[in-house]
């Protein structure tokens, strides 16, 4: 244990500093005891820069340390050599203590991994592990426990804390039917729940693999610090070296006091405040907007969301709630409205579309799939369906022209839903969809922000588009686009912004993974349980809150100030002790706060990040 190890050779030190100063013995004994104590302080320090030197890797702390305290112990000064490895392994200590406290809390932030399942087999409970269970199992999830799988609940109704999963502290209610999400806390009844994906497919898993994955994906700004490290080291070992050698040869000067400056020196010059303290903030960065709920892939989207100029939502499931309700029907000569509703319901019986739901939900029965046949899907035009026998079409005006039928075109505001039978036009459907509560607020947010433009692409009509645009106060909208469309849109907007801007796509991550991809930074909106989303996104935001946007701008921006305040505290604090050092004025005790000191104090300052209070 360390902290043992630490008190020991503090002992053997202080034995030997008492025999140096107070007694008067041989002085091979005095030297014996402080390598005793300087061999258990830095020992394993000496033997990491050995083997790092094996191995080619040379300009680390280990080295610096290594050299400094073995050189300070060739020109007799055995104390101050031990003092230094004791206060820089007590610096290490206690800068260990605040990174481990750093990585636990955000390590809290998404403890959600299940460590069992009940599985309900032949009327018992047995306790497994979840990759242990299949798809088809019946579970049972206790009150308290955690729900270990992706399942639908067959049993029983309850309260689930989703807190682990989007930031948000209000429960939401699991009755028989509902898909419930591994990860979540059933917190007042028992649920019997039939598994609906593996382990390695679940919510809790894609969501831990994207977080433990997400320091892979560097910042410029940590990768330019790791660059400046590797350039940094060799440079100062190399100024120590003449700070050693020139004053002497060429000015008389007292080889002691110079080679113990450039000792000195050496130990100021460790870049651990830099190296640990930046991969520390961007770290804590995303520990910060997992609590949250703002899922981010990598330090290199975080700062990405500094610098957001252009944002392009998507329209329904975005800025509209994606909640769609049959307002009018408009049968043509020789249909009711009941049988144009009909017509529509079968014709779009194979599709999970929300207009298609829509019209499913409004008229209210069973349909029946044996007449139907042919099937076929027209992207951002609508469906074709037979049946029995009769050809029907059902969607917006680009497929009644695209078949050459002669429809009435409706301009009430709205979705339309035109349907044709047989060549010719049965009527028309009008569909509409409330704007969310937080939509125009979070337009305002970004503009605050300092975001340029806000743009919104939409396979929608013109009229819908500009009413939505309007309430919402948007830049631009573009209305009619087909999924290639918007790709084409998105490459024209990326085009107009300024050097150094970024372009952010928000959609539902489902529709719209190539423009999500395209982006700058693809950010998935309302993606909880959507496998989709989580894998097409750069940021997930768990909730349907498009305002979380303006929240992930702020951490990211929050994340950023400090990781600079560390750069030039470090850089800072360093370039001064560097100065002193080499005139003499700075001691060794200096040079270990200089490095452990101002690593702990850099560590320190990243964990405020996950503290932080951010109020949109």
């Amino acid at each position: 244990m360390k902290i043992i190890r630490l008190i020991a050779g503090a002992a053997v030190l202080a034995a030997g500093i008492f025999l140096e100063k107070f007694v008067n013995v041989n002085e091979n004994l005095v030297f014996a005891v402080f390598a005793a104590s300087y061999i258990i302080l830095g020992g394993d320090i000496v033997f990491r820069a050995v083997k790092n030197l094996a191995r080619g890797k040379i300009f680390d702390e280990n080295f610096l340390m290594g050299i400094a305290t073995i050189g300070a112990f060739l020109i007799g000064e055995y104390a101050e050599a031990a003092s230094v490895m004791l206060f820089y392994q007590v610096g290490e200590y206690f800068q260990d203590m605040a990174v481990n406290k750093s990585k636990k809390s955000i390590a809290n932030l998404m403890d959600i991994r299940p460590d069992y399942a009940n599985l309900l087999k032949d009327g018992n409970i047995i306790k497994v592990p979840p990759e242990n269970v299949q798809i088809g199992d019946v579970i049972i999830v206790k009150p308290g426990e955690k729900i270990p799988l992706d399942g639908i609940v067959v049993d029983g109704s309850s309260m689930l804390d989703t807190s682990a999963l989007t930031g948000e502290s209000r429960p939401r209610k699991a009755v028989v039917s509902d898909a419930v999400l591994s990860g979540c806390i059933n917190q007042s009844g028992k649920l019997s729940i039939e598994v609906s994906k593996s382990f390695g497919e679940s919510t809790v898993s894609k969501i831990i693999n994207l977080v433990e994955n997400a320091s892979s994906k560097k910042a410029k700004t940590e990768n330019f610090i790791t660059k400046f490290a590797r350039y940094y080291t060799p440079a100062v070992v190399a100024l120590a070296a003449l700070l050693a050698v020139l004053p002497p040869l060429f000015f008389g000067s007292d080889w002691a006091t110079w080679i113990h400056r450039a000792l000195i020196f050496l130990v100021i010059s460790c870049p651990c405040a830099l190296v640990l303290s930046i991969p520390m903030g961007f770290f804590a960065g995303l520990g910060s907007a997992a609590k949250r709920g703002i899922l981010i892939k990598g330090g290199n989207y975080l700062e990405a969301l500094c610098n957001l100029e252009t944002v392009v939502f998507d329209k329904t499931g975005t800025l509209t709630r994606g909640e769609f309700k049959v307002t009018e029907v408009y049968p043509a000569a020789g249909y009711t409205a009941a049988g144009l509703i009909e017509l529509a319901a079968y014709a779009q019986a194979f599709s999970n579309h929300p207009i298609a739901l829509s019209v499913m939900k409004e008229y209210g029965r069973d349909v029946s799939r044996s007449g139907l046949s042919d099937y076929s899907e027209h992207p951002g035009m609508g469906v074709s369906v037979v049946l029995d026998g009769r050809a029907v079409l059902a969607g917006n005006q680009k497929l009644m022209e695209k078949n050459g039928i002669n429809f009435t075109q409706t301009h009430n505001t709205g979705t339309k839903v035109y349907v044709a039978q047989d060549g010719k036009f049965a009527g028309c459907i009008i569909i509409t969809d409330e704007i969310k509560g937080d939509s125009r607020s979070a337009v305002c947010a970004l503009r605050e922000r300092g975001v340029k433009k806000t743009v919104m692409l939409t396979g929608d009509n013109s009229q819908i588009a500009a009413s939505v645009a309007g309430a919402l106060e948007l830049d631009e909208f573009y209305s009619g686009l087909l999924p290639h469309e918007k790709v084409k849109k998105v490459e024209e907007l990326n085009a107009q912004k300024g050097a150094g801007g970024k372009l952010a796509f928000v959609g539902d991550g489902i529709n719209d993974a190539p423009v999500l991809a395209m982006a700058d930074v693809g950010i998935a909106m309302g993606a909880l349980g959507s496998d989709a989303a989580i894998e097409a996104a750069d940021v997930v935001l768990m909730t349907d809150e498009v305002s979380k946007l303006a929240q992930a701008i702020d951490i990211a921006r929050f994340t950023r100030k400090i990781v600079l305040q560390n750069i030039v505290f470090a850089l800072g604090i360093k370039a001064v002790i560097l100065l002193l050092g080499a005139f003499g004025i700075a001691s060794m005790w200096a040079a270990v706060f200089a490095d452990v000191g101002v690593s702990l104090l850099a560590v320190l300052n990243s964990m405020r990040i996950i503290r932080w209070r951010f109020i949109v």
